[in-house]
């Protein structure tokens, strides 16, 4: 899939994998993911925590801060968000522009989603 067209649990997914999470799932509400420490014990964003950083500012935030994402908005209704170097990605909302500008930067255009996910 297209990670300028990436959203909702696809876009959550994409983002933990750039993290380093080896695992996921959702409930159709929440996506949850995992990284095992190799003795299958959560390290972080066990599965009782949802990660949803295309719309948790806590968790979306500290990525475009940590990234240096700036993000702006157009006047034609949309958010822009320019890494420090790479390619400009766009979205509805500040955090979707930005995750999906986060996602690119490392996973490139396109991304290769479960098949839950598709």
């Amino acid at each position: 899939m297209k990670t300028s067209e990436l959203t909702g649990h696809a876009l959550d997914w994409a983002v933990a994998t750039c993290e380093g999470g080896t695992g996921f799932w959702h409930d159709g509400i929440a996506t949850y993911w995992i990284t095992l420490d190799g003795k299958d014990r959560a390290l972080r964003y066990g599965w009782a925590q949802s990660y949803s950083p295309s719309t948790n500012w806590a968790q979306g935030g500290a990525i475009i801060e940590r990234e240096k994402i700036d993000v702006l908005y157009e006047h034609d209704l949309r958010w822009v968000a320019v890494p420090q170097k790479g390619i400009e990605s766009y979205g509805p909302t500040p955090l979707i522009a930005a995750m999906r500008c986060y996602v690119a930067s490392k996973l490139g255009d396109t991304v290769e989603l479960p098949e839950e996910l598709k």
